[in-house]
């Protein structure tokens, strides 16, 4: 079967923690890639779940700020609490 050549890009971290990964697994990134690619092909899906992190949508990131500046402007304040004990009843 012909061979071709894809690049990809990205961060240099998540490079080096992949191939440390791959490594663990006995394999290397090209592997990894063509066992993925094989699989969405297979599938005709992303093999495994992808959401967005509601964190940081823009609405979330718009509240956070104005609590920052609430809280630094003293407009708001931070109380602090005890912790309130709460017994597990599965393990009961």
């Amino acid at each position: 079967m012909a061979q071709t050549l894809v690049n990809i890009r990205m961060d240099e971290n998540l490079k080096k923690s992949m191939e440390q990964t791959c490594k663990e697994l006995g394999m290397n990134m090209t592997t990894a890639f063509t066992i993925f690619a094989k699989k969405m092909s297979r599938e005709r899906r992303i093999p495994f779940e992808v959401s967005v992190d509601r964190f940081f949508d823009e609405e979330n990131i718009r509240y956070l700020a104005a609590l920052k500046a609430d809280l630094e402007s003293g407009k708001k304040v931070l109380t602090e609490h005890e912790l309130i004990e709460v017994e597990d009843e599965s393990h009961a």
